[in-house]
Parts: structure tokens; sequence; C-alpha cells
């Protein structure tokens, strides 16, 4: 592992090399490649001959953490630029415990980690933003280890920053996205420093306004999530989305008072099928709260002493968030990589993903 200063070191030295162009707006093909590449590192052992980096060194390795998250720093001498690579789902339970704790809390708070270690994040200044809990206690203990780290690579005079992660790093790429622009944004990470984000595979990090405020901010060719259109995986978590989902200007909101101005029998008549369509949905949020946010929650604070839950927000609307870039199978794909009913991950992993990413014509 690295220490700080060695970081600080290492990128002094590279930066009195060749300058090549800064990073540029817009979804690069061989970009995204070179991100897979660096992705794939983290599973060598289990894909020995996958193509290694080309243009990026790793200049840091974190430990992994108490949700099993890691982290690296990768280096590209040329263009200056630092990817911060978020690892995905292990083997481990506590890992799939993150995944499975669904729960939404607000875009903007505080959550207790173990250890006595505390979280205070910002993803989003909208008061009607919310985002996945688990996802956000596992980038908690990364961003807190980050930090000086962080702190060193910018002061060092790097000014563009590649955030990427895939599956469940992806996810995290999501956030620590939203949280790097919200510190830009408050001033704590200096003004002309460019980031750009590659989302593998990630699935749905938090509801609408979380969405809105996300795309808003990198909506000029600044972040991407490319999925393959056979994989699963994005298409998670479960979206409940209720009436109360809806901007506060809707024709639902009164629904219940106009119904009572109309006529016998319409006026019954609407109450009821309006009670048919509202109270499932309300019934299913609060079932998803119970067992994907208290139940397994408390999972987790079994295996992590000091952690504690945080108040959950009231929605489960999770939607699909970012540009997305479609990797669309054809019939040669699946005769490389067909529809299986045991192993469910043929068109998630790196492979598959890559072998479309090379056809992309863009």
């Amino acid at each position: 592992m690295l220490r700080t200063k060695s970081l600080f070191a290492i990128l002094a030295l590279f930066l009195v090399l060749p300058l090549r162009a800064a990073l540029q707006p817009g979804f690069d093909k061989q970009e995204y490649l070179e991100m897979l590449r660096i992705i794939a590192t983290f599973s060598e052992s289990q894909s020995p001959a996958f193509p290694k980096p080309e243009r990026y060194i790793r200049i840091h390795r974190s430990p992994a953490f108490a949700m099993d998250n890691m982290y690296d720093f990768w280096y590209d001498p040329a263009e200056k630029a630092v990817a911060i690579h978020l690892r995905g789902t292990t083997g481990k339970a506590i890992s799939w415990l993150e995944n499975f704790y669904a729960a939404m809390i607000p875009a903007e708070g505080s959550v207790q980690l173990g250890n006595g270690q505390q979280f205070d994040y910002k993803f989003s200044s909208d008061k009607r933003a919310a985002v996945h809990v688990g996802w956000t206690v596992g980038l908690g203990y990364m961003v807190n280890d980050m930090k000086a780290r962080l702190d060193s690579v910018l002061s060092s005079g790097v000014r563009d920053l590649v955030v990427v992660g895939h599956s469940q790093g992806g996810a995290l790429a999501f956030l620590m996205t939203a949280y790097l622009r919200q510190a830009q944004l408050d001033g704590k990470i200096p003004a002309g420093t460019r980031i750009k984000t590659y989302c593998s595979a990630g699935p749905k990090p938090g509801n609408l306004y979380f969405a809105y405020d996300y795309e808003r901010q990198t909506q000029n060719g600044w972040a991407f999530n490319v999925v393959n259109a056979a994989d699963w995986v994005p298409e998670t978590p479960i979206s409940i989305q209720t009436l109360n989902d809806f901007n506060n200007t809707n024709p639902f909101k009164n629904a219940k008072e106009l119904f009572k101005k109309q006529k016998f029998p319409q006026n019954i008549l609407f109450k009821y099928f309006f009670n048919q369509l509202e109270k499932p949905t309300t019934k299913a949020r609060k079932k998803y709260q119970k067992f994907l946010g208290k139940l397994v929650g408390g999972f987790v604070e079994k295996q992590i002493e000091g952690a504690a839950p945080p108040a959950f927000f009231q929605s489960n609307n999770y939607v699909r968030t970012g540009h997305t870039i479609v990797l669309y199978p054809d019939a040669a794909y699946y005769t490389q990589f067909p529809d299986s009913d045991t192993n469910f991950f043929v068109h998630h992993m790196f492979a598959p993903y890559y072998h479309l990413a090379q056809k992309l014509n863009m």
C-alpha cells in the first residue's frame, strides 16, 4: 500500500511527462474499454486472460473495508488523469447484504458507520432526492479513507478525475460522482477539476429526484452508464412507485376530495377504484422497508460493531439514472453467451461487456 506522501511523489514525477489533450466530454469507446480493463484487475485470478490496462498505471489499492468494498487509484501519465475505481460485489455475505440493504435514505445527511466512524454525505441539495442506504454505507467507509489521498492527488495539480465501477461498483460510482460534484459546488474541490464517470452495468442508485439532479449536473457528456440489454442487474433494485412519489402539482393529490363532489354512485366507484390502485403500492413500500430496510439493516448491525440504522426516506421509487449507453446483443452474441437458468451472471461479467463494447459504432 502506498502512503500519501509516496503517492504525491509518484504523481509529481509523472506530471513532468508530455501532456496529451485534457479529459474531454462525450462517450469514448476506447476510454470505456480501458476502464473495463482496469475493472477486471480486481478479478485477475478469475480472468487471467482478460486484457490488461494499456494507458493507466495503478498507484494505490486500498484494503478491504467493513462491507468488503475496495478502491483503486490509477494514473494516465499522458493525459494526467486519475481514475478512481470502486470494486463491485464479492462472494462474501456482507457484500451481498450491502446490495439487499435497499431502503432509501435522504440524499443529504449522516450515517453512523461501525467502529466509531460517521459518514456525513451530500449527494444532492434537492430535499426530495433519496438514495440506496446500503451503497451509501459502503461508500462511506471508502470516502473516509480516501480523503487524504484524493487531496494529495488534487494538490499535485491533477485536474482530471475519472470515476469508474462495474455492477455494485457502478452503483457506488453514481454516488461517488454525486458526492464529488456536490463537494465541488461547495468549494471543497477546485472549481477547474473535470469529473468524468463510466458506470458499467450500474443498477438504479436512487429515486427520480436524485436522477434529475445527477443528470442536470452531468448532462453535457460527463457521465455514462454502459448497460448490456441482456443483463438483469441494471434492472435492480425493484421499484415501487406510489402516488406520493409524484410532483406536488398532480391530479392525484386531491382526488378523494374531488370524488366527494361527484354524484352517486360515481363517487363510490371512483373512490373504490382509486383505493384499489393506491393501497397495494403503499403496502408494498412498507413491506420493502420492513424487509430490505429494518431486517437487512439488523443483519448488518450484527456484523459491524457500532453501526446504527439511519431514518429511512418514505419512497422506493428507484429509477434508471444518467446517460445510458446500450450494448445490444445480436444472434452471434447469444451463440457465445447463451441465456442460462443456472448461470445468472452470464450477461453481467466483464467478457460479455467487453465483447459488445468492441462492436460499438461510436
